[in-house]
């Protein structure tokens, strides 16, 4: 209870702190909300999405669960990007995952995790479905990384599969589809190139990341 207690007094003292900052921030705060961007990441507690990409309450809508995977079976993230694209009107989807994200090395190693598979099963999809790729990387730890990457690529492919993303497409609406992925070691996200503004792209997105990574490696 002492450590719920810590939290309650905290959170006092950071709303006594940002009136003394702003006496309007609140009062600005709680009538509306009209962020450009929908941030989909991992629920990984060392990614703190407003924060690392320097915005404040209201400017970024965000998704996370485990892994940062897209699935029409979710219905949470589903809705939340039906709910971000036709109603907030944002025109930025970021799926941002992370290097030695959990999730994806329980994928990796092949490891038990109970209830949790059911979710796993998406990263090893992703897995795969890059089998060739991967197999011909000889040290776990770029595996690690690449996979990572790789599930970013699947994940970003999926938004763009989206019914409510390929209606706001069809309809020539300023909405892009970006892949990025985050280093809790140094704090910096990459920008990994996976663009989508139109189907076009999203459909010729995993030939050229293939491109990529292999002239990255040469």
């Amino acid at each position: 209870m002492r450590s719920l207690e810590n939290l309650l007094r905290k959170n006092r003292e950071w709303a006594a702190q940002k009136k003394k900052d702003d006496p309007e921030y609140f009062a600005k705060l709680q009538y509306h909300q009209n962020p450009e961007y929908l941030w989909i990441g991992c629920s990984d507690s060392r990614v703190d999405a407003n924060d690392i990409v320097g915005l404040q309450p209201g400017e970024l809508f965000v998704h996370r669960n485990i892994a940062n995977v897209i699935v029409p079976s979710d219905l949470n993230c589903v809705s939340a990007i039906h709910y971000a694209v036709e109603q907030l009107k944002v025109k930025h989807i970021i799926v941002c995952g992370h290097y030695g994200c959990g999730g994806v090395k329980a994928a990796l190693d092949d490891v038990e995790l109970g209830l949790a598979e059911n979710w796993l099963m998406h990263i090893r999809e992703a897995h795969e479905a890059h089998f060739e790729e991967m197999e011909a990387i000889a040290s776990y730890a770029e595996k690690f990384r690449r996979l990572c990457e790789v599930n970013v690529l699947e994940q970003v492919r999926n938004v763009g599969r989206m019914p409510v993303v390929r209606k706001a497409w069809k309809a020539k609406r300023d909405l892009t589809v970006h892949g990025w992925i985050y280093g809790i070691e140094d704090g910096l996200i990459t920008d990994l190139h996976l663009k989508a503004s139109g189907e076009a792209e999203a459909t010729a997105m995993k030939k050229l990341d293939k491109a990529r990574f292999r002239s990255r490696r040469d």
